[in-house]
């Protein structure tokens, strides 16, 4: 196994940055509901994205920052990653969520990954404009990963893909090792192995011959 691409909210981090940045416009009781809704994939993700970025219209940049600043990961996932990089393994990041906020919750932990994939709220005067743009929009994860292994010479079957959600589908279908972190109901039907902290995901790793 060559790649390992986690999901970010809900899998890296316990931290669900839509309802964080709902928090500053009191809107994070409406953006909860429509996130569980799509991670049972009872709505269509796209249309949950664009639902939960539309309450945000208006919300200042500082409040959107400041909301970013409280993304944190899971215990153990920085180390995770830092294990898989000095492995030579590709690390990525493929998630529905927002690159800022990713980026703010690894750079607090003094790690990085080798690609991350991510949508971006747009900002008109200094506010969010109730927009989303990213390719993991109308976009899905297997393309994602696919895309990702070839760019590095890898197969499919030599892919590991780490979720929780109804979007995470498509690249636990398609990866060769599919573990699933506390996965929704509709989800664990479709994963290899399912675990609950990042010290299970490493114990997976490790019996699958992708850590030594």
């Amino acid at each position: 196994m060559t790649v390992v691409a986690f999901d970010f909210d809900g899998t890296l981090s316990d931290s669900e940055m839509t309802v964080l940045l709902g928090e500053r416009c009191s809107v994070a009781d409406e953006m909860a509901a429509i996130t569980e809704r799509a991670m049972n994939d009872e709505i269509g993700y796209a249309e949950s994205l664009r639902e939960r970025a539309a309450l945000l219209e208006g919300l200042p940049e500082s409040d959107a920052t400041a909301a970013y600043e409280q993304v944190e990961l899971r215990p153990g996932a920085a180390d995770l990653i830092e294990t898989l990089n000095e492995a030579g393994i590709t690390t990525a990041i493929l998630t529905g969520g927002f690159e800022r906020g990713v980026a703010a919750a690894l750079e607090r932990e003094g790690v990085a990954v080798d690609h991350i994939v991510s949508n971006r709220l747009p900002l008109a005067d200094g506010e969010l404009t109730g927009e989303v743009n990213g390719s993991l929009i109308e976009g899905t994860k297997d393309d994602a990963l696919e895309s990702l292994a070839d760019d590095v010479g890898a197969e499919l079957e030599d892919t590991v893909a780490i979720g929780d959600g109804a979007n995470d589908l498509p690249m636990l279908e398609v990866a060769g090792l599919a573990i699933g972190f506390e996965p929704k109901p509709a989800v664990e039907p479709h994963c290899d192995v399912v675990v609950s902290s990042m010290a299970e995901a490493r114990e997976v790793l490790e019996s699958n011959a992708v850590l030594e």
